[in-house]
This record gives C-alpha cells, structure tokens and sequence, in this order.
C-alpha cells in the first residue's frame, strides 16, 4: 500500500521544484530568440557583428540573478518564510516576462531590464526552493527528491525549445509572435506555483529558527511524517541543532565566516558551483544554436537539435533519481566529469579533422558531433546537473542556509556571467576548439571533487557539520538543552549507522582544534 504522507511530501517537494523550470526556460528562452530573425530585426540586431552585446543581454540575467543571490534570496526565505521566498520570485519572473515580451521596437533597454528582472525573480526563488525542499524531505529520498529540482531544469528547456521549434515552422504567418510566444509562455509555471504554495505547510526548521514556535512545527511535520514518534524526534533533533547554532556560533549570517567548518563547506560549494557553468553546460544551453550553426545552415533544423536535447535532457536527469541515494555523490560527480571530457575531447576533433562544405559540415559529420554533445549530456545531467545541487542544499546549517544556498547557487552564475561575455568571440574566433577548455575544467573537477568532496548521501541535515569538521549540533545542543542520549534521535537505520565511526572522528578533531 502507498503511504499516502510520502504521497505528500513528494507532492510538496515537486511544487517547490517547479520553481527551476523558471531557471531552464529562462536559460533557454535567449538561446531561442537569437535563433529568429523576426527578434534580431525588432531590436536592430546581427547576429555576427554584435557579439559582444549579444553576450551582453545573456549577461543581464546573470548579474541580477547574482544580486538577488547574495543580497535578497537568503534574507527572504528566511525573515517571511520558504513559500513566501519562492512567491516573491515567481511574482517578479512574470512582470519581467511581459516587459520582455512587450518592449517596444528597437528599444532592448527594455528588453535587457526584463532580463535583470527575471534574473532578480529566480535568485530568489532559486535560494528558496532548494532550501524547502532540504528542509521538508525525509533524509533517506533527499537525494531522490533533489535530483527532481534538475528534472524541472530540463522540463523548462523542453518546453522553451519545442514552442521555439513550432513557431520556427510558422514564421512567415507570425512574424514577431514567433519570439514572442516563446518569451511570454514563460509567465505559465510561476502562475502555477503562486497558486499552490498557500496550500502546502511552511518548513518546520523555519518556524523554530525564526518564531521558537514549536508547535507550528509538530503541525508542519504532522502532514509529511508518518507518526507522531517521528514528529516528536525530528522536532527534538532540529530544536538541538538550532540551541547550539545560536548560542554557540551564531544565529546571524557572520557564521558564514566565523565557524571554520561552515567556512570550509561555503569555499566547496562556490567552487562546485562554478565548475558546473564551466564544464561546458552553461555555455551550450545558451549558446548551442551559435555553435550548431558552425555545423548546420538551417536555422530550423537547429530548433529541433535543440527541442530534441532539452526532451533527452529530461530522461537522461531522471538517472539521477535512483542514483544519488544508491551510489553517492561524490561517484556521480566524479563519473560525471570523466565522461564529460571525453566528450568534449571528440566534438572538435571531428570538427578538425573533418573539411567545410560550403561554410557548414556534411551530415554525417554533423550527426556525430550532435551524438556526442547529447552524449555529453547524458553525463551531466545526472550528475553536475543534479548533483551538485542536492549536495549544496544539504551541507549548510540552518542557521545559515538560506544565506549559504543563495550565494553558493549564484556563483553558478558568476562563472557564466566572466566566461560567457566572451564566449561568443572566442567561438567566433577558435570555431570548434574552444571546446577544449571545457575538457581541462571536467578533468579538474575530477580531481577536485576525489580529494576535497565529501559523501554526504543519507546523512541527516542536523548531522551533515561534522562531515566538514564541525561539531554535532544535535549533540552539543541537547547538552545546552538538557537532553540526555540527544545522539540518538538522528540516527535512523539506513543513514547514520553508515557514518557514525566517520561523525565521531570528525567531532574528535573538532575538540581537539578547539582545545
């Protein structure tokens, strides 16, 4: 029989992972429009003489996404709540969108304001969700859940991509409605989600954090715990955490920096977080259209390469669900990268080794290079798509997650805001080569994460510091509370007992830096 609570909190949990569908259409909404002819004669543009200010209108997204991140997502989620986060951010992406969808003729101010816009929107609803997620979900689907918040990154392209590709057919009977109807489509999810968060429980952990209210908390958890024994544990194990988190590092974001531990995990996930962009994802999903057109002359046929992508996008993610819990992160991080480099290490040795035809290549040539950037996808999806994503939501503490989620989350768009600025003129000028800088970053990261990222699958959120050389927050504040055996409550069968000798190592030595 299906336990109708686990029903429940998935259903939670996907209403909360709607909110990256924002971030993949949105990702792929620029990709598209560039594509049309009808959009680059609205704002007076071409294609191959404004490089640079075309890099420049990708750029706007990311630089209010970043503000959003470091400065309003954290503060939001955690001052008015989780779900309130989360609206804020899809009630901006819509405003956004129809100023997009509506500049007037040859004013891409306009245009580019709409994309800060959206950018300001998803950081917020970007640090929120994630957060919710980490906070309402049992530790042993965490990673099952989480690997959903990347499915809903390619639901987002999907569906950006194929309207991209129906109204590529039409063109000559729409005319600017053919950029246009991809541009205001996006407004659809976040009216969605705005109309469903009302009806779904706040997170627990916050309505202790912020209010001390623990009984808005036993309600919140009473809807997606199956019993009132689990209820009351976790209400214990998070009250614990908090105690220690105020009174003995601090209730305020200087934890950040003042707790070496959290210190350590902030400077992980920064780093993590820009070599997903870097890897040579965050690039193609914007620019994939420039670089196919080094490969086909049909604008239509690259609408549908790219419609095809973001669908294999979409089944390739869900290797995910089922792996990050069984076989671990730091397997699939590592897998991952390995396979993206080789990957990136044949598309242009093909491209080199194989003559133009006529500014293009054959088809044969252009079916292998399409083979392997949906091969190169098949490893990211799953793993720097996915992964790094379930990893950063649940490595924080809650007094700092919110805060920690937001910036780490946006230093994936620091990376892409740096390298994409000139990613076109570098394309324009290497042609296919430039793929090869994207090879050395995945073998770096392979090395990266083999010697400084720890496993973190199935471990509790309340236990997650000591893997970092923190002190048991559970432990230490049911010793400030009172609590005797406070240990026992976060260790369930399937997470704990794998690693407890690892926690009580890691506690030892953070005694001893203490002492």
């Amino acid at each position: 029989m299906v336990d109708k609570t686990r029903v429940y909190n998935w259903y939670i949990c996907l209403v909360a992972a709607m909110c990256m569908v924002l971030y993949g259409y949105d990702a792929s909404v620029f990709n598209a429009a560039q594509g049309s002819p009808n959009w680059l004669a609205w704002f007076n543009l071409d294609a191959k003489k404004d490089t640079y200010l075309l890099g420049l209108i990708n750029t706007a997204y990311t630089i209010g996404a970043i503000v959003s991140g470091f400065f309003f997502g954290g503060p939001t989620a955690d001052y008015f709540g989780r779900r309130v986060g989360m609206g804020i951010g899809c009630f901006i992406t819509i405003i956004a969108t129809f100023l997009q969808a509506f500049a007037p003729r040859h004013n891409l101010g306009c245009f580019i304001g709409g994309r800060v816009l959206i950018g300001l929107g998803q950081g917020m609803a970007l640090t929120a969700g994630p957060v919710y997620i980490g906070e309402v979900a049992p530790p042993e689907i965490r990673g099952q859940i989480m690997a959903f918040w990347q499915l809903f990154y390619s639901v987002g392209s999907f569906i950006a991509y194929w309207i991209a590709y129906a109204t590529s057919l039409h063109r000559s009977q729409l005319g600017d409605w053919d950029w246009r109807m991809v541009v205001i489509f996006q407004v659809l999810v976040p009216v969605i989600i705005i109309i469903l968060l009302p009806f779904q429980p706040e997170s627990p952990r916050w309505w202790i954090q912020r209010h001390n209210n623990v009984e808005e908390a036993k309600k919140a958890l009473r809807k997606i715990r199956a019993t009132e024994q689990e209820v009351e544990d976790e209400v214990l194990v998070i009250r614990e955490a908090i105690e220690f988190e105020k009174e003995a590092i601090s209730s305020s974001y200087t934890a950040l920096f003042k707790d070496p531990s959290i210190r350590k995990r902030l400077y992980l996930a920064f780093f993590i977080n820009v070599g997903q962009q870097l890897s040579g994802q965050g690039t193609l999903n914007s620019y994939s259209t420039s670089i196919y057109k080094k490969v086909w002359s049909s604008t239509q046929t690259i609408n549908l390469i790219n419609a095809l992508n973001a669908t294999c996008g979409i089944l390739f993610t869900l290797n995910a669900v089922w792996i990050a819990d069984k076989w671990g992160r730091r397997w699939l991080l590592m897998v991952g990268a390995a396979g993206m480099a080789v990957c990136m290490l044949v598309v242009p040795v093909i491209g080199l080794a194989t003559p133009d035809i006529d500014g293009a290549k054959s088809e044969p040539v252009g079916i292998s290079i399409v083979f392997m950037l949906f091969l190169f996808i098949f490893f990211y999806k799953p793993s720097w798509g996915a992964t790094v994503w379930i990893w950063t939501s649940e490595i924080f503490s809650v007094n700092v997650r919110a805060q920690a989620v937001g910036m780490s989350s946006q230093m994936q768009n620091v990376g892409n805001t740096i390298f994409q600025q000139f990613f076109p003129i570098f394309l324009e000028n290497e042609g296919l080569k430039c793929l090869f800088f994207f090879m050395a970053v995945n073998i770096i990261l392979v090395f990266f994460v083999y010697f400084l990222i720890p496993e973190t699958k199935q471990v509790s959120l309340e236990e997650i510091d000591v893997l970092f050389g923190g002190a048991n927050h559970v432990e230490k504040g049911g010793q400030m509370l009172g609590v005797p055996d406070a240990h026992h409550a976060t260790f369930g069968v399937d997470s704990g007992e794998k690693h407890e000798p690892e926690i009580r190592q890691s506690e030892r030595r953070y005694s001893e830096e203490v002492v």
